[in-house]
């Protein structure tokens, strides 16, 4: 086991990106090597060494992802959600004024800033798990310390 912990979602998610590596993306890349050999000399052929290079990446994150899903334990969330955990959705906001920022709590394999998904081990998330409606948290941001107060906590969507 590596001790990764997904939501039910993301481990879905991440089983479809291998699942479309290995069956979608492989024989396509496989079908660009095949085509470059065909102009001839490989030394100077940069459609080889770029079908190549993303072979290799290709296979890299196969790894990954099978390393990530092997052993993977899936966060479960009681029926009714009161504390921040992995699998939680947390609106917080500025004690010093501001707008309302919701976050969905999740595993380090799946957090995507832009999308709202933090991790559990992120400044934010690690000072936000095991907190509740009305707590105050402090973060270390890199423009110094920040105090949040936890506005809502529910289940993700």
């Amino acid at each position: 086991m590596n001790g990764t912990i997904l939501t039910k979602e993301g481990k879905a998610e991440l089983e479809a990106e291998l699942e479309h590596l290995q069956t979608v993306r492989r024989a396509e890349v496989a079908k660009r090597i095949e085509e470059a050999r065909s102009f001839g000399d490989l030394s100077e052929n940069s459609e080889y060494d770029d079908a190549k290079n993303e072979q290799g990446w290709i296979e890299s994150r196969i790894s990954e992802l099978k390393f990530i899903l092997d052993g993977a334990q899936v966060a479960e969330l009681p029926k009714r959600v009161t504390k921040v955990s992995i699998g939680t959705h947390v609106t917080i906001k500025a004690v010093d004024g501001g707008k309302e920022i919701a976050y969905d709590i999740v595993g380090s394999a799946e957090a995507a800033s832009g999308k709202g998904l933090i991790s559990n081990e992120s400044p934010i998330g690690a000072a936000l798990s095991g907190r509740k409606k009305g707590d105050v948290v402090t973060v270390e941001t890199p423009r110094g310390e920040k105090k949040f107060e936890i506005v809502r906590v529910g289940a993700s969507k």
